[in-house]
């Protein structure tokens, strides 16, 4: 069995808060980084499927707002 630590799970918890909204800079305090790159490109991974999701979401928000009349 390998030798498991708590430090592995970082990435997964980064991106698990990210998936789920929590504001970039509070997660990057959460992390512990003086630099956000470090919590956005080394720690945060994000998949097809999560970019995918974010697009699912924006057009759903945009076919429910009425359209503003054109002056």
């Amino acid at each position: 069995m390998p030798r498991v630590i708590p430090h592995v799970c970082r990435p997964t918890y980064c991106s698990n808060m990210a998936r789920s909204g929590m504001n970039p800079k509070t997660l990057q305090y959460l992390m512990g980084h003086s630099d956000i790159s470090v919590t956005l490109n080394t720690y945060t991974h994000v998949k097809f499927e999560d970019a995918r999701a974010e697009v699912e979401k924006l057009n759903a928000e945009c076919s429910t707002k009425p359209e503003k009349p054109q002056v």
